[in-house]
């Protein structure tokens, strides 16, 4: 650290992403479940979009991505004027942090671990709101606070939801607090928030196509409200970067969302594989939550998430591992391909039975 760092910012601590071991390259031998990617290559449809718009990188992209935004407009069911769209949904929450966050921010203790560090960065008071026992979010913890609210729905690292009838008293007990819902996750299981724009001008719902459009190295996100706050946003947006999404990444945006085929057959292939590795799972003794995200959350059990983690990773297996109080017996393990999670299987049988058999435990 330097001596020119504002003194603000000398206590920050900066968000830590999973690992991308994609520069060793003996590292990219390994199977990586740790930051919910996509185990698919991206639609062909949206990569030779991609590559043609190569062409005109000389040129500055449209600031404001108006047919990207046209797009996800006529998919989510909303006029133009309701969309933003962020350098992935990250982006779109800074904004929202930075701009939105007037009474301060409410979040709770097991969630998406970047919503503290956007509190922090910008000095927006935070009040942590704990999950209950079983990390399930009851939004009667929210009656009568006046911060912005903070919910990813489904949640992380998790993968559990709250209904969209919460969502609904949530917005309906407090006209003037804002209510955040982070659907990140929401095409694998969850329910979307997204028909309850028309009623509730106090909500904002972000998105990203990180997951189930499996672009997350393109970074692109984007948010749905009333057009007033959408207008608020873009002058955040406006006033930070107004070439924020690159011409490339917009045309891929644009062309996945027009290949449907794709979208539901990986969609289907993961929520399917998710099943298959949770069957597997608690055949073997682990305690998972009810994941409706590309993820599971699992203890192993013998309850230590760290072990399991570090056994898995001897094993040229990435999984994610929080150093947290509440979550240190579990790993959230992202959801791979049929192929990735029998390896994953195999390996875990072999560190807890000393075998690639074992025997159902009663």
């Amino acid at each position: 650290m330097s001596e020119f760092l504002s003194k603000e910012l000398a206590s920050l601590t900066p968000y830590v992403p999973g690992e991308q071991p994609h520069t060793n390259p003996h590292a990219r031998k390994m199977i990586k479940l740790n930051t919910n990617e996509s185990p698919f290559m991206p639609s062909v449809i949206a990569a030779a979009a991609g590559q043609a718009a190569i062409y005109r990188v000389n040129m500055y992209c449209d600031p404001n991505a108006d047919a990207l935004k046209e797009a996800i407009a006529e998919k989510a069911g909303v006029s133009k004027e309701c969309v933003t769209v962020g350098n992935g949904s990250d982006e779109c929450l800074a904004f929202i942090f930075r701009g939105l966050c007037g009474d301060g921010a409410i979040i709770n203790d097991v969630t998406y671990g970047f919503y503290k560090v956007l509190a922090s960065l910008f000095g927006v008071k935070t009040e942590v709101v704990p999950v209950k026992d079983d990390f399930s979010i009851d939004i009667k913890d929210y009656a009568g606070k006046k911060g912005t609210i903070f919910i990813a729905n489904p949640n992380t690292p998790t993968g559990m939801t709250i209904p969209v009838s919460d969502i609904k008293k949530l917005l309906g007990a407090d006209s003037g607090r804002l209510v955040v819902v982070d659907e990140a996750y929401v095409d694998f299981g969850g329910d979307s928030a997204v028909s309850l724009l028309n009623k509730y001008k106090n909500l904002i719902v972000v998105r990203t196509f990180s997951k189930s459009y499996a672009l997350a190295g393109a970074r692109l996100g984007y948010t749905l409200s009333s057009p007033e706050i959408a207008a608020d946003i873009e002058r955040i947006r406006n006033s930070f970067n107004p070439y924020n999404v690159n011409g490339i990444t917009q045309k891929m945006g644009i062309f996945a969302l027009k290949d449907e085929e794709f979208f539901r057959t990986t969609r289907d292939d993961i929520v399917r594989s998710r099943a298959f590795l949770a069957g597997e799972l608690k055949k073997m003794g682990f305690k998972l939550t009810d994941s409706k995200a590309n993820f599971l959350f699992v203890s192993p059990p013998d309850g230590d998430g760290e072990n399991l983690y570090e056994r898995l990773k001897k094993k040229r297996i990435l999984v994610r591992y929080f150093d947290e109080p509440r979550l240190k017996g579990y790993c959230r393990i992202t959801v791979g391909s049929r192929e990735q999670c029998e390896k994953l299987i195999a390996a875990i049988k072999v560190i807890y039975f000393g075998s690639q058999k074992c025997v159902k435990r009663k």
